[in-house]
């Protein structure tokens, strides 16, 4: 694939192109479906392709190629050219990264075990084992295993190689119609995967879930799940980027160096997190990745960059350049002091959500969202369950934040198709949550 970089990049500069960044991806994907306790489907998928961004007088574009043919590469680069000539240029575009840059190898982001792993069949049944043993009537979910090479070459001297690997499942187990549970579990390493955890999870939840009633409307405290809190952070990580302040889409504009969350609130994004699922060595300019802490104490510290919005900022990049926007890898929100225990205890009457979907915002400047609550949902009294349903959540993000009042020392990393950006979170307690009746 370091060939078809070159060629892309030769070809690019006989054009007239400035900047200029080639990514290219080879992707396996194998995946695995389950549902009524046995496999349903198993697919693999293997593709490569190539990400393009191109800078030709300050003016900017990116495209994607599966076609990596000499002839469509050309066509490519030639219509990428006749269309930034239309385009005006973006006076506040500073640059890609300068390279060459030296990479650490990042511990438990690559297993061999994984490319050789000949049938992870044995991994689902563990699963819809452990969720059975809970009470379970049916499980149901799916099994990916993931092994992708990226190979980097940009106009600015970088050409850099990394490889990952993944396994990960999603468990949905079922007692009747209106009870399910949830539970998923996403690493990079197989001796690390644990497939019961996640139908123990799922078959636990659905056991509890028995015979819910109709959930009340008000302002209740909130024990989110890791699950469901999971997926309010991974939206989160578009609002740090710069690219999102700029176009009119974070919360988070003009509130740097400002208090924007309860004062226990740590959240970092981590790329280069050992085991972490969207752990890289580099970003999309070569920029070596690394910790950064974007809430401390409730204080907003950064923004996420890329190298042209730092400069626009008197900053330095953060290295989370997306080919266009700068994006986060895998957001960490810091764990706290209680035990799961304690954290029930402290709720006197208020309301446990183990997971959510649908996540959608009425306004991205000011945070107002909602969500629905799916699988297990538990009114809270004095530490006792009782199942609910039919609720959705209708608050402001920043509110959220502002509101959190505990977190567990535990954490758990989360990743499946409703939090797309991994996310490592503990259980969180926040107050006076905004609960309406979902719509039928």
């Amino acid at each position: 694939m370091f060939d078809v970089n070159e060629l892309i990049l030769k070809k690019a500069k006989e054009l007239g192109f400035g900047d200029v960044v080639v990514l290219s991806y080879e992707m396996n994907r194998r995946q695995v479906r389950f549902a009524n306790n046995e496999v349903t489907v198993a697919k693999h998928w293997h593709e490569r392709k190539v990400e393009l961004f191109v800078e030709w007088e300050k003016r900017i574009a990116g495209t994607s190629i599966t076609d990596l043919s000499e002839e469509n590469i050309e066509k490519t680069l030639k219509t990428l050219k006749a269309n930034l000539e239309k385009m005006k240029p973006k006076e506040d575009y500073y640059g890609i990264a300068e390279g060459p840059f030296k990479y650490k190898d990042i511990p438990e982001t690559f297993d061999k075990a994984i490319v050789e792993l000949d049938d992870p069949s044995e991994y689902v049944e563990r699963a819809i084992n452990a969720a059975l043993e809970e009470g379970a009537k049916r499980v149901a979910g799916v099994l990916y295993t993931d092994h992708n090479k990226l190979y980097l070459t940009t106009s600015n001297g970088v050409e850099a190689f990394d490889e990952g690997t993944g396994i990960e499942i999603s468990v949905r187990a079922f007692i009747g119609d209106l009870e399910s549970g949830h539970g998923t579990n996403s690493v990079r390493v197989l001796k690390k995967f644990d497939p019961e955890s996640a139908g123990r999870k799922a078959g636990e939840i659905a056991k509890l879930a028995r015979n819910p009633e109709q959930g009340p409307e008000g302002r209740f405290d909130v024990i989110f799940d890791p699950l469901a809190f999971a997926n309010l952070l991974s939206y989160m990580g578009w609002a740090f980027s710069a690219f999102a302040v700029e176009a009119g889409f974070s919360y988070f504009a003009n509130k740097l160096d400002q208090k924007v969350a309860s004062d226990i609130v740590t959240i970092k994004d981590i790329g280069n997190l050992p085991n972490g699922y969207a752990t890289r060595k580099f970003d999309d300019e070569g920029v070596p990745t690394r910790e950064t802490t974007l809430i401390e104490n409730g204080v907003l510290k950064t923004y996420l960059f890329n190298t042209s919005l730092a400069k626009k900022y008197k900053r330095e990049t953060t290295a989370n350049a997306g080919l266009i926007a700068p994006r986060a890898w895998n957001i960490v929100l810091e764990p706290g002091d209680y035990t799961k225990d304690e954290l029930f205890q402290e709720v006197k009457k208020g309301i446990y959500i183990t997971n959510v979907w649908y996540t959608r915002f009425q306004n991205y400047m000011t945070g107002d969202f909602s969500t629905i609550p799916r699988d297990g949902i538990f009114l809270v009294e004095n530490g006792e369950l009782k199942p609910i349903r039919n609720i959705r959540v209708s608050d402001n993000m920043l509110r959220i934040l502002q509101n959190v009042v505990a977190l567990t020392k535990d954490s758990y990393h989360i990743h499946w198709w409703e939090v797309s950006r991994p996310v490592t979170t503990p259980y969180v307690l926040v107050k006076e949550v905004g609960i309406t009746r979902a719509t039928k």
